[in-house]
């Protein structure tokens, strides 16, 4: 049986390659890079946020095995993009230059966020 996933957002508002900081839940207030994101489920993957403990037979790539911490996804609502200037988690807004690009835009500082392909 299918796990049933209770809430997923129609657009993320992160992307991949993102600084972002967590907003709420064990790790509140670590900042990290978005590495993935997982938009069937709503969650993002964030470099050294969420660390679980698995165990791990040994094989060719470990051959010990044993213990191994790694990153779990976290739902995307519990991280802010992360401005520099502001040194806090901002919202974004849109905003459409003059050559036709739509870019991101923090609300609080006007920075604006280079759209990654």
């Amino acid at each position: 049986m299918k796990r049933q996933v209770k809430f997923v957002p129609n657009r993320i508002h992160v992307k991949t390659g993102d600084n972002v900081i967590v907003i709420s839940g064990k790790d509140n207030g670590k900042i990290g890079k978005v590495t993935r994101v997982y938009t069937k489920t709503g969650k993002v993957l964030v470099e050294s946020v969420n660390l679980v403990t698995r165990a791990t037979k040994a094989s060719v790539q470990n051959p010990r095995g044993g213990l191994i911490k790694k990153e779990a996804p976290i739902h995307s609502c519990k991280v802010m993009l992360y401005d520099e200037n502001v040194k806090k988690g901002v919202r974004v807004s849109q905003k459409v230059l003059e050559n036709g690009e739509k870019v991101r835009v923090s609300k609080k500082s006007d920075k604006q966020f280079e759209n990654k392909r």
